[in-house]
């Protein structure tokens, strides 16, 4: 997850605790509707009229992702940041085409949007927050994922979290991570 622009080990940590299992969701829209990123619509007959996000779902991970597509409205297309370049080693090859792919993407939409389309800076940002949340989904239904066995904390400050691999591709090979939160 902290191959994405935005997300770090704080907000990794809190997307994976918040949610529990990915697989739970049938769509990655059904995911962006659990945090209450997708419009509202009042229907009836032929006319269709849409308002506002919901904001009917997890208000955390909603705050924390609308943080993270802050991280969009800066810095040129195609660019990579040497942090986010040290996020990404040790990385499968897989998840960070895939990563740039969605950052790539989510980046031009932002200024296709503000620039092109004159909208709102803010309403782009939640439309970039809603599509990276749909990214996040599709990124952790395609077998690479961890999930969160046990986090403690140690005398120095630092957290030990223990993960496994998901149990459908078999990879039970236990992972350690040391961060600082």
């Amino acid at each position: 997850m902290s191959c994405f622009i935005g997300i770090k080990t704080h907000t990794a940590m809190s997307i994976l605790v918040e949610v529990g299992d990915f697989e739970r969701f049938e769509s990655a829209s059904k995911f962006s509707a659990f945090l209450g990123l997708v419009p509202s619509e009042n229907s009836s007959g032929d006319s269709i009229q849409r308002y506002s996000i919901t904001k009917a779902g997890n208000s955390h991970l909603r705050r924390l992702l609308i943080e993270a597509a802050q991280s969009y409205t800066r810095g040129n297309i195609g660019h990579k940041s040497i942090t986010l370049k040290q996020r990404q080693q040790g990385c499968l090859p897989e998840v960070i085409a895939y990563a740039d792919k969605a950052n790539e993407r989510l980046r031009r939409r932002f200024y296709r949007l503000t620039l092109k389309n004159n909208l709102n800076r803010n309403i782009a940002t939640t439309v970039v927050a809603r599509e990276l949340s749909c990214f996040l989904c599709g990124g952790m239904n395609t077998g690479n994922n961890y999930i969160l066995i046990h986090a403690r904390r140690r005398q120095d400050s630092r957290w030990t979290i223990d993960l496994v691999g998901n149990q459908s591709t078999n990879n039970r090979v236990a992972k350690a991570v040391d961060c600082k939160i």
